[in-house]
Formats: structure tokens, C-alpha cells, sequence
């Protein structure tokens, strides 16, 4: 095994993926706007030719980088490049108003390597316990996972669930074109030759994520092309790697943040956004300064940074052992996980052993490196974030256009990338989610294919009474009630931590006043 893994890790693959990734990533998370779920879209299409190993850890490479890269265009210009980087923005803004911004991104870029690295960590040793534990599963459990990652889809909604719901089923529906696997029959093709082998996962992917990206961008060119604040960017100086007697004074508050990162990316339909902010108010919760918190709080940054980097490592746990993508990265890297032929599982960590320790340690190193990658394009950030429309809108949209085609070929799949892009576009308009859509698309053949053989197995008895004989199938039944109820569960407890935060602040206002 360890032969293979150093195998798999010494392959020019798996050094050009690495760079590729941190240095894509890098760009992607600091243009506000682009994410990596639009990133990891784009290269879909290149990791195809690519062996697993190096494809993947592409992915993971862009997935971690541009969470990191987020948190540039945050402090600099007081626009998060990423969601997950939106705690960051008011501290770290604030030091660059007071002149400290080289100082803001290396507390940034020491945070987000060790919380990365800690994930990684965790995901090679929880990993392949869980994975044992699904090889117990069969169709009936199959199914149920598949449920459940359906049911994600309200987490994925953001506040309104119903929008969020509807874009699932759409995705569903879309899974259901082409041959029915059980009876042979061909549905919803009318008539179109091009759809009896069912609709494509890459021109759905690239359109929905990418396509629609650059319609938003060129509707909005002059408002992208005036991101700056104050016209420039001032000045980077000073110290950018901190003193180690002032990191290890950090060492309980990175602990703590990459621990709650972790935890919040193993929930499904989480992600780094409420890691972020869950670890930002932990942090001001125990803090002897609470009141510094959004004027240029060292704390502030640390705690942000740690925990939506190390969200990354724990989004990834319930992809690789159980097939449940939390998130839209984990959708599109799942996507790339079954067209390499790697099924998430106990295979994936024995039969496929070698391949996914080697993804998982060069994630791991992924999180070395872009502080490297950081240190280098430090001094170069204003002609990144000041990337025109112009010029970025048709780059993604040539390499969308051609990576799809190459894939297969067919200028049919072209149709289908201009026609799904134009899909999420009005979506976007109305305020519908786009991620469930493609979760549903992914998860919804495999619920239906799994649930037929469930039919065949129960040799006419009832399903629900089969499915009560089996233990697993309970519990996920739980998970699945409990996941439909997430979304509240979750803005309730929110609303307590901030009222709690806001107790706190108001005891320290009146210990100061008295």
C-alpha cells in the first residue's frame, strides 16, 4: 500500500494537477463572483484525461485554494472573493485602512494552511472507519443515501426551502431522460436521437455553474469592473509571515476554529460560510477584547480563516465513504470521482486504497503549498482583482465551450451547455438555487435505480415493512427527518448564538462603563 501511495504521489500528474489547482484556485477565489464550484466545473473537462490521482487532487487543490485566495480580495477590498471569506472582510479591511494588510494576509494564509492541513488530517483517520462500515450496505441502504442526499437539498436552499426543493426535482426530472434502466423503455426523448443515452453530467454541470456565471458577469460588467473601494489599492509592507511566539499565542484559537470547521464541513449542506461564522462569534464569545472584533481583530481573522479552510477536509468525509455531497463542490468532484471510475465507499479505500490515501495526502500538501503560492502573488493581487470583464467573461466561456466538446465530440453537448447556462441564468433571476438542481441530477438516478432492485429483493412483501427489517434503514430514515428539519433547526440555533454573543458583549460594554 505505502508503495503505491508514493507511487501514485510521484507521477508528473499529480505535480501538474497541484499547480494547476493552488494556482487556478488562487485566481478564482479572489475574483469576487467566481467560486470553486465554477472552478472545479471548468476543470471537469481537462481531469478526464488525466489519471485519478492527479485529477482529483486537482479538484481538491482548487476546492482548498480558493476558499484561502477569498480572503485577499476580503481584506483589500472589503469584498469577500467567496461566501466562506465574508468574516474575514470587516477586520481585515480594517487593518488595510490602518495599513496592516500585509500583515492581515499572512495571519490569513498561516490560519487557512494549518486548518486545511488539520482536515486533511481528520479525513485520513475518520475515513476509513466510516468506510468499513459501508460495506454493510446494500441496495436497500444504497438507496437511502441517496435519499438522504436529496433531502441535503433543503440545506443547499439557503431560506427558502420550496425554491430550493423545486430546482431538485428539475435536476430529478433531468436524470430521468433517456432509457428506464428496469423496463427498457425510453422516456422523455421526443423524438431526439441525441437524448436516448440521457443527458450528459458535463454540459449540465459547465452551464449551470459556468455559463451562467458569465451572463451575471456581463450583466453586471460595469458594476465588477468598479470593485475597488478607493480607487487603488494601497501599498503592501511590512512583516507578511507572523513571529511563531505570536502564532503559538494563536494556538488555542486555530485549534478551536480548524475543530468547528471540521465538524461543520462533515455535517451535509453545511459549508464554509457557517463555519466560518460559527468559529468568528466562538472566537469574540471568548475573547478578553470582544470590541475590537470587526475594527481589525488579529482573533477576528484567525478564527474565520481556520475554520473555512479546514471545512474543506470535513466536506469531504460523507462524499468519499458514503457518496453524499454536502455542497456544490462536492456535487461537481463527485461528478469527476464517477467518471474516473472511483466509486465512493469501502472500495474506494480497499480495493482502491492506493488512490485515495495518495488524493487525500495530496490534499493535505495542497495545504502546504498555496501558502507558498500566496507568499509569491502577494505583491501582485491589484492585477489579479482588476482582471476586466472583457477579458474574463471569454476566456471561461472558450474553455467551457471546449471542454465539453472534447469530452465527447458532439456538438449536441453544446446545444445542451448554452441551453442549461441559459436555464440557471433565469433561475439565478428569480432567486432559485442552482446547486440543488445538480445534486438532484446526480443523486436522483441512483435513488431510482437502487429503489428498483429494492422491489426485486423484497420478493413482494411491503417496502416499508422490508425496510424496518433492516437497522441501517432505520437510522437513515432518522437522518432523513432530521435533515428535512435542518434548515429551521439551524437558524434557531443561529438566532440563540447571537443572542448569546450579544449577552456577552453587553456584560463586557457594562463591566467597562462601571
Amino acid at each position: 500500500m505505502i508503495e503505491s501511495i508514493i507511487a501514485n504521489l510521484c507521477t508528473w500528474d499529480v505535480l501538474l494537477g497541484l499547480i494547476i489547482g493552488i494556482g487556478a484556485g488562487m485566481i478564482i477565489g479572489i475574483i469576487p463572483g467566481l467560486g470553486g464550484s465554477i472552478g472545479c466545473a471548468l476543470l471537469i473537462p481537462l481531469s478526464y484525461a488525466m489519471e485519478p490521482t492527479g485529477a482529483i487532487a486537482m479538484m481538491l487543490a482548487l476546492y482548498t485554494t480558493s476558499t484561502y485566495g477569498g480572503s485577499f480580495s476580503a481584506i483589500l477590498l472589503h469584498t469577500p472573493g467567496t461566501a466562506a471569506s465574508a468574516a474575514t472582510s470587516d477586520d481585515g479591511y480594517a487593518l488595510t485602512k490602518q495599513g496592516r494588510a500585509l500583515e492581515a494576509i499572512g495571519w490569513s494564509t498561516v490560519s487557512s494552511c494549518i486548518g486545511g492541513v488539520f482536515s486533511g488530517f481528520i479525513l485520513l483517520l475518520i475515513s476509513p472507519p466510516l468506510a468499513r462500515m459501508a460495506v454493510q450496505f446494500n441496495d436497500p441502504e444504497k438507496f437511502f443515501i441517496a435519499l438522504f442526499g436529496i433531502t441535503i437539498i433543503g440545506s443547499l436552499a439557503g431560506r427558502d426551502v420550496i425554491k430550493g426543493l423545486i430546482s431538485g426535482l428539475l435536476g430529478m426530472m433531468i436524470g430521468c431522460v433517456g432509457m428506464d434502466e428496469a423496463m427498457g423503455a425510453m422516456r422523455y426523448v421526443f423524438g431526439i436521437n441525441d437524448l436516448t443515452a440521457g443527458i450528459n453530467t458535463m454540459p449540465v454541470l459547465i452551464g449551470l455553474f459556468s455559463i451562467a456565471q458569465i451572463m451575471v458577469m456581463c450583466e453586471n460588467r460595469s458594476k465588477v469592473n468598479t470593485l475597488l473601494i478607493d480607487g487603488d489599492i494601497p501599498p503592501l509592507s511590512g512583516q507578511f509571515i507572523p513571529p511563531f511566539n505570536q502564532i503559538w499565542k494563536q494556538k488555542w484559537n486555530i485549534l478551536r476554529s480548524s475543530v468547528i470547521g471540521t465538524l461543520v464541513g462533515i455535517l451535509p449542506g453545511a459549508g464554509a460560510n457557517i463555519g466560518c461564522w460559527v468559529s468568528y462569534n466562538e472566537a469574540k464569545r471568548v475573547s478578553k477584547n470582544p470590541l475590537e472584533f470587526g475594527k481589525g481583530s488579529i482573533d477576528g481573522i484567525v478564527a474565520s480563516e481556520a475554520a473555512n479552510n479546514a471545512v474543506t477536509g470535513g466536506a469531504f468525509v460523507p462524499l468519499l465513504t458514503l457518496s453524499v455531497p454536502g455542497s456544490p463542490v462536492a456535487a461537481v468532484v463527485l461528478s469527476a470521482l464517477l467518471l474516473q471510475g472511483l466509486q465512493p465507499g469501502n472500495k474506494l479505500f480497499t480495493t482502491q486504497g492506493g488512490i485515495t490515501y495518495s488524493i487525500i495526502i495530496a490534499f493535505i500538501l495542497s495545504n502546504i503549498l498555496m501558502g507558498f503560492f500566496g507568499a509569491l502573488i502577494v505583491k501582485h493581487m491589484a492585477a489579479i482583482i482588476k482582471c476586466p470583464v472583457s477579458v474574463l467573461a471569454p476566456s471561461i466561456a472558450v474553455m467551457s465551450i471546449l471542454g465539453v466538446y472534447a469530452m465527447n465530440l458532439r456538438m449536441f453537448h453544446i446545444l445542451l451547455l448554452l441551453i442549461f447556462g441559459m436555464i440557471s441564468f433565469f433561475m439565478r433571476k428569480l432567486d432559485i438555487p442552482v446547486a440543488p438542481m445538480m445534486l438532484g441530477h446526480i443523486l436522483g438516478p441512483m435513488a431510482e435505480a437502487s429503489f428498483v432492485r429494492c422491489i426485486t429483493l423484497a420478493k413482494g412483501q411491503n417496502m416499508f415493512v422490508y425496510f424496518c427489517s433492516r437497522p441501517i434503514c432505520i437510522i437513515m430514515m432518522a437522518l432523513i427527518v432530521l435533515s428535512l428539519f435542518a434548515p429551521v433547526i439551524g437558524a434557531a440555533i443561529g438566532k440563540m448564538m447571537e443572542a448569546a454573543a450579544n449577552r456577552n458583549l453587553n456584560k463586557y460594554e457594562g463591566g467597562e462603563n462601571a
